[in-house]
């Protein structure tokens, strides 16, 4: 079995030490290779261990989360940085996906949870924590003209009726059990729904849904 090589950096000792002790207990799979605690430990233990995934905080001594993931992404382009912070502050989250960031979660996230997002990630698929997308795409949103929101992309078309309201929900941040309660329809279909609108509109994540539906004022 290939192992996800991990890294992971934070200023809390307490914190590295735990996270890397329950990872190498419980997750097989991943390999914690090294534990720095700022950014410029992490671009130099980044170089000499080469992980697969760089689990980031932002707030930390030195050189911070974001400024570290740029120059991470720069110099090993092949790297995935997963940021896990206490923050959901805008500002945070659109500089660091802006410079390559794979995936944003928030620390209240349980450690099944990361387990399953940093296996996710390898896999190629963007993380955002459901609280952080609802925050940004409300803040996009009202910042964009009310013409502009107003425009029905062709793409809009294609979808069904039930398509869009999946659609719309997952643009709110919403996950397939909450879009599942919230239709009133069985998991495996909303999944089913929610593969379908990936083909249909191209994307892979959604991540790229919000960018989507940051350029239309969806109208049921």
């Amino acid at each position: 079995m290939e192992k996800i090589r991990l890294l992971i950096v934070d200023d809390q000792i307490l914190f590295l030490e735990s996270l890397s002790t329950f990872l190498r207990n419980y997750a097989a799979d991943i390999e914690v290779v090294g534990l720095a605690r700022n950014g410029s430990e992490a671009l130099e233990k980044a170089a000499a261990l080469h992980p697969d995934i760089v689990l980031m905080d932002v707030h930390m001594p030195v050189m911070d989360g974001v400024e570290a993931t740029g120059k991470l992404i720069a110099s090993q382009p092949g790297i995935r940085i997963l940021i896990l912070s206490t923050y959901d502050v805008d500002d945070y989250v659109r500089r660091a996906l802006k410079l390559g960031a794979a995936g944003y979660l928030l620390k209240d996230i349980s450690p099944t949870e990361l387990i399953a997002s940093i296996r996710a990630l390898k896999a190629g698929a963007v993380q955002i924590s459901p609280q952080v997308v609802a925050k940004l795409m409300s803040s996009v949103l009202s910042e964009e003209p009310s013409a502009e929101r107003e425009i029905r992309l062709e793409w809009l078309d294609s979808l069904t009726r039930r398509e869009r309201e999946v659609f719309t929900l997952i643009a709110r941040g919403c996950d397939n059990a909450q879009i599942a309660e919230e239709l009133h329809m069985a998991e495996h279909t909303v999944r089913n729904h929610v593969s379908v609108i990936y083909s249909k509109l191209g994307v892979q994540d959604r991540f790229q849904i919000i960018q989507l539906a940051n350029k239309i004022r969806y109208h049921e």
